[in-house]
């Protein structure tokens, strides 16, 4: 019998992994977590659903990310800058509010209807017959944010004579607003990049000119 003191014993102890090393890929495992939640939503996608598609087991789930609402929450901040950066890019780069809604817009018709993944947003769609307050009302904030940012720069651009100095600021960017989480929920329904461009069109023709 070899002896806890053998030196053979010490070296195997020695060499030992302490703790059990993680066993899946943390990016691809989160990757998919964002396909479950923008495919079923919150409310639809369980933590059962969630294991399956990641690959991993619960305790590995909730070792990596939390419970499911911590999870949901780096989803949505990683759909965000993945998926849902062209409004920020649009109101960032284009020199005007019309020209910024406009692309914002026909990206919109373009990523809501890309192929290889769920259509629409997830941002708009995680949020159909969500039962949890608080992942309502972050949803809520999001979608409120961009509307708040949309009419900031019309604000601006009436303020520097670009639109009428009378437009209706609030209006017209709760109109984008409308017209945005309308064409996530066209393409959800089937609705093809070229229809929903067709949609942009008409949306942009309403804007007032100087």
């Amino acid at each position: 019998m070899v002896g806890s003191e053998d030196p053979r014993v010490k070296a195997a102890t020695a060499t030992r992994p302490r703790g059990r090393p993680r066993s899946f890929d943390r990016e691809t495992a989160l990757e998919k977590a964002v396909m479950a939640f923008w495919e079923h939503g919150y409310e639809g996608t369980s933590v059962s659903d969630l294991t399956r598609v990641m690959g991993i087991g619960a305790p590995s789930l909730y070792a990596a990310f939390g419970d499911k609402r911590a999870l949901f929450d780096e989803v949505v901040t990683v759909y965000g800058a993945r998926y849902g950066s062209f409004v920020d890019r649009a109101l960032a780069e284009e020199p005007t509010a019309r020209a910024a809604v406009a692309r914002m817009l026909r990206e919109a018709a373009a990523e809501y209807t890309a192929p290889g993944r769920p259509h629409g947003c997830l941002v708009v769609h995680a949020a159909a017959n969500c039962t949890t307050p608080e992942v309502e009302q972050s949803l809520r904030e999001r979608r409120n944010a961009t509307i708040a940012a949309i009419r900031g720069r019309i604000e601006a651009d009436a303020a520097a004579g670009e639109l009428p100095a009378d437009v209706d600021a609030r209006a017209l960017a709760r109109h984008t607003g409308a017209m945005i989480q309308g064409m996530s929920q066209q393409a959800r329904d089937g609705a093809s990049r070229e229809e929903l461009e067709a949609l942009a069109e008409i949306a942009l023709a309403i804007w007032p000119r100087t």
